[in-house]
């Protein structure tokens, strides 16, 4: 979003090459750092920090040496690592033994979703994409919750039964009875079926995402409106 400038060393000439308007610098993106002080040692800004240094003063010397420290210190890293016979194991990182190349471990190649899909972040190095509504994943872990609910509901409901044809009914048993029942029809249970049922509240898993996206959601509503207004 800067000038850039064509210099001719021949005659010394300098001509403007590209000089953005205000419009432009206007539209420009917003730059996203983790702090400093957040970094681990081998994140690039704080591993590379004497060269960069040096670099922005002008020392090329200096900046060289820098460098020189880095590698061998990666170098007899390495060297340790294979008399060790200790693995190194990325993070972030899977490797191909097939093609023999490095791919991002958490890589979404599906298609950007205009509809559904708000924005892309970045947390602790993973890239995330913020949805609008539930995600498959999440709506499959909550059928799995809630089926696994109704078969324990099934399995006490034909308990009850069985105490019912019980020859000799005691005044428990009676009592149970009395407070037992099946569903009409348990393939078309709701939210509101479980909780009329007895049900408990989904796993901790499903209570937790479903806080965290009901706090996304009401942290986007402009953005929403902007991209609505946008496809409209």
């Amino acid at each position: 979003d800067g000038e850039v400038h064509i210099n001719e060393l021949k005659n010394g000439n300098t001509e403007m090459f590209w000089n953005p308007t205000s419009e432009v610098r206007r539209q420009r993106l917003k730059r996203h750092i983790v702090l400093f002080e957040e970094q681990t040692d081998f994140e690039s800004e704080r591993l590379w920090q004497h060269v960069t240094s040096a670099i922005n003063k002008g020392d090329q010397h200096k900046a060289t040496q820098e460098k020189f420290v880095l590698e061998e210190e990666q170098r007899n890293a390495a060297r340790e690592r294979r008399e060790s016979g200790t693995e190194w194991k990325p993070l972030l990182f899977r490797h191909d033994a097939g093609t023999n190349e490095w791919h991002y471990k958490y890589e979404d190649l599906r298609p950007w979703d205009p509809l559904n899909d708000i924005a892309q972040f970045e947390k602790d190095g993973i890239l995330q994409t913020m949805e609008r509504h539930l995600s498959t994943r999440m709506s499959n872990h909550k059928a799995t919750c809630i089926n696994n609910q109704i078969t324990r509901h099934k399995r006490s409901s034909k308990d009850c039964r069985r105490r019912k044809t019980s020859d000799q009914p005691s005044n428990h048993s009676q009592n149970t009875e009395s407070s037992c029942s099946t569903p009409e029809s348990v393939q078309e249970l709701s939210d509101d079926d479980g909780k009329y049922l007895g049900f408990e509240s989904l796993c901790a898993q499903c209570g937790k995402e479903m806080n965290h996206l009901k706090e996304i959601h009401s942290a986007v509503l402009s953005l929403q409106k902007a991209q609505q207004d946008i496809h409209r």
